[in-house]
């Protein structure tokens, strides 16, 4: 019991957050019965984590910094687009089958690298907040995406490709495992590595990271060309998904993936959380949506009900951190009262 309480208190915002979960997935199945957990529904919500989930992943990697990725929606779609074009023939210089697909993919892997670069290169080089950074990468990327389509949708993708989007293995879709596969090698790299600890240092203080003798413009440009590869991911799986590509998809994603780094204990200002406690609130997230999809609520409902969710977490937040300070500050006192009676 002792153990218990020691793990609870070592780690108190994911021990809430994992509270939070098991409260709602139990009011779900008392609410909507077998409908919520039925077969058909959870192969349902695995086939709408991943796209989701590797938003999130993205988002995350840049709050560890202590910065935003906005531009994540305008990767995905226009990387999404440029292998569209690949897959219906129109820039597939001749290939086709399989070697078409893997032109698609490798198409589609450089370009997100670039766009993420890109995003790198710019906060690193000129210093300028991330969040001003790529709201205007958001707006350049998303601008290629309008110049090359016209707003309107890409579709006639190869069917070989389309069927990836829909393959189901051991019961659960194969888009599932590869985001979970993605989901573990992040989290070790995180928490196990060097590189881990660096990301650690550089997100929560930037000036003793670079006495330590990290470079911080290659460890700026290392993330965000991360945040544009996941983002890319996100693209290929959506296309597989939707057998389409188009400006403006998953836009209210921006939104949801703010929520879920915040609920899943990522400091916005950098150098704290992990990648189980994003895991956990995708999957509070998911859940709570298919309860409002189960409901009929409209688009709008929803977004007020994340915006309510988002400023109601934060202020959970900082009331958990004003608790732990302050115990720690009793904590101190404590001791040094004990120390001078000595």
């Amino acid at each position: 019991m002792d153990k218990i309480k020691k793990i609870l208190g070592k780690d108190l915002e994911l021990s809430i957050l994992i509270g939070i979960t098991l409260v709602v997935l139990i009011a779900a199945a008392a609410a909507f019965g077998g409908s919520m957990y039925s077969g058909r529904n959870i192969q349902s919500m695995a086939f709408q984590i991943p796209e989701f989930g590797f938003f999130a992943l993205a988002m995350m990697l840049s709050n560890m910094v202590g910065g935003i990725d906005l531009s994540i929606i305008a990767n995905a779609n226009t990387v999404a687009i440029f292998t569209a074009y690949i897959l219906n023939g129109t820039w597939s210089f001749g290939t086709e089958g399989a070697a078409r697909v893997l032109l698609a993919v490798t198409a589609a892997v450089i370009t997100s690298l670039a766009f993420g670069v890109f995003n790198g290169f710019i906060i690193a080089k000129t210093s300028a907040p991330s969040l001003i950074a790529t709201l205007g990468t958001m707006t350049f990327i998303q601008g290629i995406g309008m110049a090359l389509t016209g707003g309107s949708s890409v579709g006639n993708i190869d069917p070989a490709f389309a069927e990836f989007g829909k393959a189901v293995f051991l019961g659960l879709p194969v888009i599932f495992w590869i985001f979970l596969a993605a989901s573990v090698i992040l989290g070790v790299i995180i928490s196990f590595t060097g590189l881990g600890r660096k990301l650690y240092l550089y997100g929560g203080n930037p000036v003793a990271a670079r006495f330590s003798a990290i470079n911080n413009e290659k460890m700026s440009i290392l993330v965000f060309m991360t945040t544009g590869l996941l983002a890319g991911m996100a693209g290929l799986i959506i296309l597989s998904r939707v057998n389409s590509a188009k400006v403006g998809y998953g836009d209210s994603y921006l939104l949801q993936t703010m929520i879920v780094c915040v609920i899943g204990g990522i400091s916005p200002n950098g150098g704290k959380g992990k990648v189980q406690g994003v895991i956990i609130a995708i999957i509070l997230m998911q859940v709570m949506s298919s309860a409002f999809t189960i409901m009929s609520l409209s688009p709008y409902t929803k977004k007020l009900i994340w915006g309510i969710m988002l400023i109601a977490v934060l202020g959970l937040n900082f009331a958990v951190t004003a608790y732990s300070q302050h115990k720690t500050l009793k904590q101190s006192m404590k001791n040094l009262q004990g120390a001078l009676q000595k």
